[in-house]
């Protein structure tokens, strides 16, 4: 499968809509949203609780299917995907760090970051994996279980696996929600560095204005729709 994007464009949306529930109490999610981002590009998707951001960030990741519409990521159709092509499409070119970590209990830092490449058949996995541990500064921690590390340090093994495989799109879902400010500052600051590194396009779901105003253009959602988009 191949993951080009086409005249720059990352991600392409056309009247993406999500509705869950039962058919006789259907819940509209997303409400027609057109959309296009380009490679390279930062980007935040701001809004409340509730307001469909995180519904569409999974759409664009591949995570959930939409329940209605057109969507492009990286040249390729999620649309026409099932759930296994949609894993398939992800590995590799998809990164995600998400507010809760979500790293092995019983595997090392090491090991969290290395065991996904593995299993995405790159030979010099556990040498990348050192590789970006030691570039987001846990050199010394490659050993530790989650347990061990702090949040902080947690998230930074959690960028290290979303980025080890030098993906073209990543996505950060509120990934500062977890960590006290001063953390969360020097959280922020390695996203974006590891992002330029790679020169991938970043998505950030938030509901921070502070942090969404780090983006170089805004998406504000309300009621499933994109209310406003805003650029630097």
């Amino acid at each position: 499968m191949s993951f080009d994007p086409v005249a720059d464009i990352a991600i392409r949306t056309r009247n993406v809509t999500l509705t869950l529930g039962s058919r006789d109490a259907p819940t509209p999610i997303l409400r027609g949203i057109d959309l296009e981002i380009a490679q390279g590009e930062s980007v935040a998707i701001l809004g409340p609780s509730g307001s469909g951001k995180s519904s569409l960030m999974a759409i664009l990741a591949g995570l959930e299917q939409a329940s209605g519409g057109d969507v492009s990521v990286g040249g390729v159709a999620f649309a026409t995907l099932d759930e296994d092509g949609l894993a398939r499409a992800r590995r590799g070119r998809i990164g995600i760090v998400l507010q809760a970590f979500h790293l092995l209990p019983t595997m090392t830092a090491l090991e969290n970051v290395a065991v996904p490449l593995e299993l995405a058949g790159e030979g010099d996995a556990f040498a990348r994996a050192e590789a970006e541990l030691v570039a987001v500064g846990l050199g010394h921690r490659l050993t530790h279980y989650p347990v061990q590390l702090s949040g902080g340090e947690q998230q930074r093994v959690a960028i290290a696996r979303a980025v080890a495989p030098r993906p073209r799109i990543l996505f950060a879902d509120e990934p500062t929600g977890n960590l006290d400010g001063k953390t969360s500052d020097a959280i922020v600051e390695l996203l974006f560095q590891r992002q330029r590194d790679a020169g991938a396009t970043l998505i950030i779901i938030t509901h921070d204005p502070e942090l969404a105003r780090r983006c170089k253009r805004v998406l504000t959602m309300a009621d499933g729709r994109i209310a406003s988009d805003t650029r630097a």
